[in-house]
């Protein structure tokens, strides 16, 4: 029995230990800055430094922390810096961090509505709250034929709605016999690559995904849309799925929901759209216009875990009819058979994604509204596009400088006015320098440079220092060549 007890962390080791957690983490925040932004390791220099074998006996919580800081600190990228303005935000805050720790520490699996009725009662209610505070299409609510859940990321919430869109087409027949239709995916070629591996995972094969020529803005060239279904459909294929996206991932283009859609309901093609990250700013009602024809849509997609200060995972997948999505990925063996499941008054979330298993994630979510309520969450977002707006002015102002894209959220796209060779040393050298990090697309062929906006610190002082070090290292590296 003894030997049982020692084995385990007891309640009062959990708890000096979860202190010293706790302080680890504060102290992490308040020293984040500190860090060098990009993790400054050569590649395998963590794993040369880490034990060949596992220890035989088990070590303290003390030591795990010591090489916690020793090993593992100096191969972390920052992305809670205030000074990273890379890819697209990623960002968390006390309320969830500590609504993830108690969901870790209840350890409950919301696979059906019996096996923790407040996992699925919480995220139904949250998503519905949601979609109000977001001023979604009522049919994305669970009051009526629609509803949303939690997925882990948006490529997941796209990947099901397209599992739905292809039941829809082909009648179920897909699930029992395989994909042996000639199916059609369109997408515009600045969609994510999360569309492509879609159809790859979904059995549509590479070959039928369609990439829809953009504008001068990088948005969906609706017309060129219509002529690739239509031709599709005279050499015999089943269009069944359209992305459009609210925000593309190069450039924050917003593609037209309301062309779009309009196509998508002659042809009846399942649409979807993808606002992974913009999707937030339409808390704030003057930012909604980005999701105007939305109405029009089959399902929908956006991630608190990027601006919405809910840390990762966390993706809101809706669908307007729920039904659809349910269908195509039930399966109901017998020992998930339950009363609660066969009387049809629950939600299984089970049957709304891929996996069978799922954690409690709407306490983080539910944690981070009620903290900040809906004005400090607009609060949040106005501060970060008025950033963006201010950083877009100096570029335009600089005439060595050039934005490559319009600007409308807090994602600016620019460029030295140089080559792209020229470009690209720029970025490595300023990331080298772990004072900021940055990442980059091509646009209309161009080496671009992309400055994101969406940290939980970052302030005014955060994004002159940027533009400062951008400036400095342009004309010294100019100097140079």
């Amino acid at each position: 029995m003894d030997k049982q007890k020692s084995l385990h962390m007891t309640p009062a080791e959990f708890r000096k230990t979860g202190y010293a957690v706790i302080d680890w983490i504060a102290d992490y925040y308040e020293n984040v800055d500190s860090y060098p932004v990009l993790s400054q390791v050569t590649p395998g220099a963590i794993k040369s430094r880490l034990p060949d074998a596992p220890p035989d006996s088990g070590e303290s919580m003390e030591t795990i922390i010591h090489d916690l800081n020793q090993l593992i600190i100096p191969g972390i990228t920052h992305w809670q810096s205030p000074n990273f303005f890379g890819y697209f935000p990623c960002n968390t805050s006390g309320p969830a961090i500590l609504a993830d720790l108690i969901s870790s520490g209840l350890g409950i699996n919301g696979m059906l509505w019996s096996t923790s009725p407040a996992c699925t009662e919480l995220e139904t209610h949250v998503l519905d709250w949601l979609a109000d505070m977001l001023d979604l299409p009522d049919r994305f609510k669970s009051t009526g034929t629609g509803g949303g859940v939690i997925q882990d990321t948006a490529s997941s919430s796209s990947l099901c709605a397209l599992i739905a869109a292809r039941e829809r087409a082909t009648k179920g027949k897909s699930n029992e016999i395989g994909c042996r239709d000639k199916m059609t995916v369109y997408a515009s070629s600045q969609a994510h690559s999360s569309i492509e591996k879609a159809v790859m995972v979904a059995g549509l094969g590479r070959k039928n995904l369609r990439f829809i020529n953009v504008d001068d803005s990088f948005a969906m060239n609706p017309d060129d849309l219509q002529d690739k279904i239509e031709q599709d459909i005279k050499d015999g294929y089943i269009p069944v799925y359209v992305c459009a996206t609210v925000g593309t991932t190069s450039s924050t283009a917003f593609d037209p929901l309301k062309k779009i859609g309009a196509i998508c309901g002659i042809y009846n093609i399942w649409l979807h759209v993808d606002a992974a990250m913009a999707g937030t700013a339409a808390l704030c009602p003057e930012y909604r216009y980005i999701q105007e024809g939305l109405e029009l849509a089959d399902s929908y997609t956006f991630n608190p875990h990027k601006w919405m200060l809910t840390n990762f995972d966390c993706s809101c997948f809706y669908v307007a009819d729920r039904n659809e999505l349910i269908n195509s990925l039930s399966v109901l063996p017998e020992y998930l058979k339950n009363q609660a499941t066969q009387s049809g008054a629950v939600f299984d979330y089970r049957d709304w994604h891929i996996p069978l298993g799922r954690r409690f994630r709407s306490l983080k979510l539910w944690s981070v509204i009620r903290y900040y309520g809906v004005e400090g969450l607009r609060k949040y977002i106005r501060r970060h596009v008025a950033l963006g707006q201010e950083f877009a002015g100096w570029v335009e102002a600089n005439d060595r400088f050039q934005l490559m894209a319009p600007a409308p959220l807090n994602l600016v796209c620019f460029r030295y006015r140089a080559s792209d060779k020229f470009n690209e040393l720029l970025l490595a050298d300023l990331n080298s320098s772990g004072n900021l990090y940055l990442t980059h697309t091509k646009l209309s062929g161009k080496y671009t440079l992309r400055l994101c906006i969406g940290q939980v610190h970052t302030t005014g002082k955060h994004v002159r220092q940027a533009w400062k070090m951008i400036t400095e290292a342009a004309e010294k590296l100019e100097a140079t060549i």
